[in-house]
């Protein structure tokens, strides 16, 4: 009976060892990049910090939801066209809810448990075998040892096998590394998650319904002209050039008619983009204002991402300004 006892101790001490040799390397990997503050879990402060810290104006009913949904254990998905912000609000409201940088994964259909949560390094592996050694952990894991927040940026581009192994993990807030027989558990309520999808995308796979009911949705939409002349003077206010309300104007004018006519949307980070660039070649030319040349001059590294969307692109702009980009 002793030596029974001895030997599950001796387990015991050596599992001990081995979760703690993973935990230091993925705060040896990781601690570089993760910036720490005060967590921020209040959705009245925390849309103040969202636009003073980071630039960003969203909804308190949006933080007020996905705050709900954290507490509740729920994994929220952020679905709408691109452009409306989905990942940059994500990855803000993860950061400032744990108080640590959060993560971003960008899916991909070949993502599987060894791409996101960890696995063996060939040579480390011949030379120490499999074990904590040659072990190199991923992203997930990295996120639940930390307490920190992770986005997964397009869902829908990764297989349902690995959407049901992301929904167990945030199920259970731990994750199993069988070769390892270790079991790593979430030590607080930092780690969250959040993923953004577009529905609309005929490249993605469809989301199935029994990840969609376990699920928090929140859908995102091209705000109105007013917020959305709101972000851009929010998010350009660092070049020092003016821009005439009647330019921003027919920039907003473009971009609606784009939103309906285009193959590519333009949404809220295009028009701030566009605007960004005009005022930077303003300021080139040491110009105080921006004109209409400046804005013509910057429209197709904006607008156009395909050669078919010229014509369009062209025919809006002509429409408009009045004048086209391109002579036919």
């Amino acid at each position: 009976m002793m030596e029974k006892l001895l030997v599950t101790s001796k387990e015991t001490e050596d599992h001990v060892n081995l979760e703690d040799e993973i935990r230091k390397k993925i705060y040896e990997t990781y601690s570089g990049i993760i910036t720490e503050s005060k967590p921020i879990r209040n959705p009245k402060r925390m849309v103040k910090a969202l636009r003073e810290k980071f630039k960003l104006i969203v909804p308190e009913r949006l933080v007020t939801l996905t705050i709900a949904a954290f507490l509740s254990n729920r994994p929220v998905l952020f679905e709408g066209p691109p452009g409306t912000g989905k990942t940059e609000i994500g990855e803000a409201i993860l950061t400032l809810w744990a108080g640590k940088t959060a993560f971003v994964l960008p899916c991909s259909e070949n993502y599987d448990e060894y791409r996101v949560i960890g696995d063996f390094h060939p040579l480390m592996a011949l030379k120490y075998g499999f074990n904590e050694k040659s072990y190199i952990p991923r992203t997930l894991l990295a996120a639940l040892v930390l307490d920190a927040g992770i986005l997964i940026d397009e869902i829908r581009r990764s297989s349902e096998e690995f959407q049901n192994l992301l929904l167990d993990i945030i199920d259970k807030r731990r994750i199993i590394v069988p070769e390892l027989k270790t079991i790593f558990k979430a030590r607080g309520i930092g780690f969250q998650v959040i993923m953004t999808s577009n529905p609309e995308d005929i490249g993605q796979g469809e989301l199935s319904d029994a990840f969609l009911r376990r699920v928090v949705r929140i859908k995102f939409e091209y705000p109105d002209r007013s917020l959305e002349l709101e972000i851009i003077k929010l998010r350009t206010s660092d070049v020092e050039v003016k821009v005439p309300d009647s330019l921003l104007g027919k920039v907003l004018e473009t971009a609606e008619k784009l939103r309906v006519r285009s193959t590519h949307k333009p949404g809220p980070s295009d028009t701030v983009m566009w605007i960004k660039l005009a005022k930077l070649v303003a300021q080139r030319k040491n110009k105080s204002i921006v004109d209409i040349d400046d804005i013509l001059e910057t429209a197709p590294i904006v607008l156009v991402k395909r050669d078919e969307d010229e014509d369009v692109v062209n025919e809006v702009v002509y429409e408009v300004f009045g004048v086209p980009l391109w002579k036919r």
